[in-house]
């Protein structure tokens, strides 16, 4: 019963996004038809799983410091200065005006983040 297992690069797994980012189910799809060498990959968590694969591979994480790190901090220090000025505000059309640069703000730190 040696069954051979093929080797396979981490390129060849046609994966459309980020380890990390795909879903537990995904993860879970992935091990059990192209990496047969991850055992029990149903049971697993997550976490486990996106290490796992990483460990096959032999991928090191390196921890990746957002170059906007301190911009984005800055932006949501604004965001929550605006957020207590809105609500002392009585005047609607001011209180529009702040949601509106609130969102506005929101959606720039989504964009600087995922600029990484």
């Amino acid at each position: 019963m040696s069954e051979e297992v093929k080797e396979i690069a981490f390129d060849e797994l046609g994966l459309t996004k980020p380890l990390e980012k795909m879903t537990t189910k995904e993860l879970r799809t992935l091990c059990i038809e192209k990496l047969p060498m991850i055992t029990g990959a149903s049971g697993r968590d997550k976490a486990e799983l996106v290490q796992s694969i990483k460990d096959v591979f032999g991928i090191v994480e390196e921890q990746q410091v957002s170059p906007y790190k301190k911009q984005i901090a800055e932006i949501k220090r604004q965001i929550r200065a605006m957020r207590v000025e809105k609500e002392a505000l009585q005047d609607r059309a001011k209180r529009d005006y702040l949601r509106r640069k609130i969102n506005k703000l929101k959606k720039r730190t989504r964009q600087l983040a995922k600029a990484v």
